[in-house]
This record gives C-alpha cells, structure tokens and sequence, in this order.
C-alpha cells in the first residue's frame, strides 16, 4: 500500500484523469523540494532480472516477425500500469507477445523494428526512473526511485537482452518520420500514448501472426514449462500439506489453500499464471470457480486448478481432484477413474500430425460411454459423439462435461488466441506445441437428470502435454493420477517434513 502521507508532485499522474485518481498528499514546498534532492550519493544499482540464455531465441523470433513483414516497422508495446484503487495499481503483467520478443517484463516499454535492407534493426525503448539528486527521485509515487525501487540501467538492459536500448523519452522525437506512415503496424490497443503517436498506424495481422509464431515452443520456452510444472507441483504439495488446517473448521479453508500456492507461485516464480480455482465440495461443478471462499468438509473432493507462471511469464497449467480425507467413496472412486480414463485417451492423440481436436474427441467419447452405462445419458457414445451436430442425440453428454479438452499453453495460459482456426482449433498437432488435456465431469448439486448421490459431485484432472515427433511427454506428471497414487502421495506429504525446497 502506497503511504498517504508523504508528497507526491509527480506530474506523471496526470496521465490518469483527476476525477479518477486524487491525492491528498501533504504538500511539499518549494524550498523542501530543493534541499531533498541534495546529497544523494546514487542510487543503489538493480541487476537487470532476466536470463540473458534466452537472448539468442529471443533474437531469432524477432527475425522471423521481420521475414514476415519486409519493409515494415513494427512496433510493440509492453502495456502500461492499470488503476486497481484510485492512486494504487495492479500489480504489471507485460503484453504476452512483447515479453516473447524481447525479454523484457517491464511497464511502458516499447520494442521498435525499422526496416533495415532485408531485415530489421530492433531497439528496444525503457522508462529511465528518477535518480538520486532528482527532485523526482523523492516526489514521484511512480517512477521515483526512493519510492518503488531503482530500475536496471539502459546498458544492463542492453546486455542481458543482446538488444539496443535507448530511453523511452527518445522514442516520439526518434519515430517523428514514421508519425503519418502507411507502413508502420502497430500492436493496438497497450498503450494509448504510443497509439497517439502513431495516428495512421495499421494493426491488421500483426498480432495474429505473432501468435501463430508462438503455437510451436523452442527448447528454451519448453524448458520454462518444465519448470513451471517443477514449481507447480511443489505448490500443489503445499497445499496438500495445510489441508489438515482447514479441514472440517468454519474459515475460508479454500482462500487458505490458494494463498498457499500464492506463496510458492511468489517464492519460485513471477506470480500465478492466473486466478487460482480451488473448489471443495459442490463448489468444484462451477467451473470457473474463482471466489474460493468456501469451507472444506470432511467427505469432499477438492479440486484444485492452479498454475505457476514464472519470472519469464511461462505458466503451468493443472487440476488434480483429491478426497479432503484421503479416502475415496464409491461414487467418487467410480467417477475419478471415468475422467482419467478419458484423459489417457486423450493423451494418447497427442502426437505430430493428428489434428488438435483429436484428443478431445477421445476423451468425450469415453465420458459419454461411462455416462451411458451409468444410465444418466439416455443416448449411446456413438449417438451423443456424432460429429453432426443436428442430429437428435447428438452433444447430450455435453451438459455433464462442459468444456473443451484442450487449449494451448505457454506464455499465456490460453495461448496464442489471435491465431487463426486453420492454424489453431481447426489445424494439426506440430511437435513443439504444448496444450493441456483435461477433461472432467461435473454434476451439479441441483441436477435432476442425475442420481442424487451424484449430484454436487465434481472431478477434473488436467496435464500440460509437449507434442512430439512420437509419443507426447507429460511435463506435469510428478503429480500423480492413479487414484491409490494420489491417496498415498497425499498421506507422504502430510506426514514429511515442510520444506521451502
């Protein structure tokens, strides 16, 4: 929390309307202003954080977004700060594809690409922060260093990244020549200065195919994953292991498990790769569970869908239905091995060459024939899967499933949404592609169509899945599945030793 009781003349607040962000502030004089921004020595320097390993691919995604567009500049903004509370933001999240090409997390910048014979030279423009013997350097709530901390300097940045870098300020009076050009496409929509700056800038394209650059992953971004899968499943684990804190008491026992992984997601990574779903009981049907302010009773499922996203923006992506207890019932045993039995049918069309709805189709069709003999579907497997949506049957086990099987993952967890159909829902499986596989069943507390022992009774298992040119390998599968494997890692973890490793 910002203090409220220190100056602030920062003129960059200004860029938020008055009406929308108000200060009161104790003023600070002219004189103070004088005498505060004597006598510093400077300010103390800050490493620049990213991995300078990822530079070389970094590079190459550049020059393949310029193979794309010969005699085009490119420009791509990282985004700017957003309001959460009047004079306080939220916490900054680059723009996916700006991080991709550039390495970069921070707010306000700007990748620049100017034609360059056949190629492109990339520049890539950072705000400079207010230094020590600054008068900004004690008044500005946002880019003062005293207040939120020094920045890498502009020849850091430049070295890790193995790119040019010059000053945000720079970049208006830089680009003054390109300002009315009918050749310059503009990643729309991030930043409204850079917008302004460039009236007559085109948008068409570059955002979709950038995405479609990024459906097949590089050693370097698999290697993240990996290690977000890595992190995710100790979270996981410390979830597992403050269960018996909540269990069966009248607090928020669902907010105390996902600030648990909030803390691991803090402690390994940048943050959660999105908002955390941990729902007990009834609460897991919602499939966006996302108010997670439920009690935990004894005789629920949990299930937990969270994801860590590490300092470079990769996230995991996984579910895992646990007993609270550590023993299945029944109804629940019968239901759990249902869903992992369509998602082994799922993984196994996760290969190079099969269509990217082929893992879907596989897992619904065992859903569907479970849900059959059950009897809760009144049509067969063949009927209920048939690809003609308009015939009589055709989808009821849809009521029951909910979702698609798969999305693509990596820098965003819905990855590379702007890409066209043909190249992503409608397109075929390429090695280097990672995409979830995560089917579930969900019946709702309030469904008559369904036994009453059922109802309330929700189970998702969801893995993040790396394509390959033969089988696909599961980048999760530290987690287990088997329904006895789950029980007796649950029972390992409660009764081991705590660890921060």
């Amino acid at each position: 929390m910002r203090a409220a009781d220190t100056p602030n003349t920062d003129e960059s607040v200004t860029e938020v309307p008055e009406t929308e962000q108000v200060s009161h502030d104790i003023p600070l004089p002219d004189h103070l202003e004088e005498a505060f921004a004597r006598d510093w020595e400077p300010a103390p320097p800050m490493p620049h954080p990213a991995r300078p390993d990822g530079a070389p691919y970094q590079a190459k995604r550049r020059a393949q977004l310029s193979e794309r567009f010969p005699g085009k500049t490119l420009i791509v903004p990282a985004g700017n700060l957003r309001v959460r509370a009047n004079d306080t933001d939220y916490h900054f999240r680059a723009a996916s594809v700006f991080t991709w090409l550039t390495g970069e997390t921070v707010a306000d910048a700007v990748l620049v690409m100017t034609p360059s014979g056949a190629a492109h030279t990339s520049t890539l423009y950072v705000r400079e922060y207010a230094g020590a013997g600054e008068v900004a350097y004690f008044t500005s709530r946002t880019h003062g260093a005293l207040w939120v901390g020094n920045v890498p300097s502009l020849a850091d940045t430049a070295a890790v990244l193995d790119v040019a870098v010059r000053p945000l300020d720079a970049l208006a009076g830089d680009l003054a020549a390109y300002r009315t050009s009918s050749d310059v496409l503009l990643l729309r929509g991030f930043d409204t200065s850079v917008d302004a700056l460039f009236p007559s800038a085109a948008s068409t394209d570059l955002l979709q195919t950038i995405d479609e650059q990024r459906l097949v992953k590089d050693e370097w971004e698999v290697g993240r994953l990996r290690y977000a899968c890595e992190v995710t499943a100790r979270g996981f684990a410390d979830a597992v292991r403050d269960l018996p804190l909540v269990l069966d008491r009248p607090v928020r026992g669902e907010r105390w498990l996902e600030g648990t992984f909030w803390r691991r997601a803090r402690l390994e990574g940048n943050d959660v790769g999105y908002g955390s779903i941990v729902g007990a009981g009834a609460h897991g049907t919602t499939l966006h569970w996302w108010r997670n302010h439920g009690r935990i009773a004894s005789g629920d499922l949990l299930l937990a869908d969270m994801g860590v996203e590490t300092d470079e923006l990769y996230t995991a992506d996984v579910t895992r239905t646990m007993p609270v207890t550590g023993a299945w019932t029944a109804d629940q045993r019968r239901v759990y091995l249902a869903v992992l039995e369509a998602q082994k049918a799922g993984i196994a069309e996760v290969r190079a060459g099969n269509d990217f709805l082929a893992a879907h189709r596989a897992a619904m069709y065992v859903l569907a024939d479970h849900l059959h003999s059950w009897g809760i579907l009144p049509v067969s497997a063949d009927v209920s899967c048939d690809p003609d949506t308009d015939k009589p049957g055709s989808g009821m086990h849809r009521r029951y499933t909910l979702h698609g099987t798969s999305h693509m993952l990596g820098i965003d967890v819905h990855d590379c949404a702007a890409a066209r159909e043909e190249a992503y829902r409608n397109g075929s499986l390429e090695a280097g592609h990672v995409l979830t596989v995560e089917p579930g069943l969900y019946f709702q507390p309030n469904d008559l169509s369904v036994p009453a022992s059922l109802r309330g009774l929700a189970v998702r298992i969801e893995d993040d899945i790396l394509v390959t040119g033969g089988d696909a390998i599961n980048l999760s599968s530290s987690l287990p599945r088997e329904p006895d494997e789950v029980i007796a890692w649950m029972k390992d973890v409660q009764h081991g030793v705590p660890a921060m490793g």
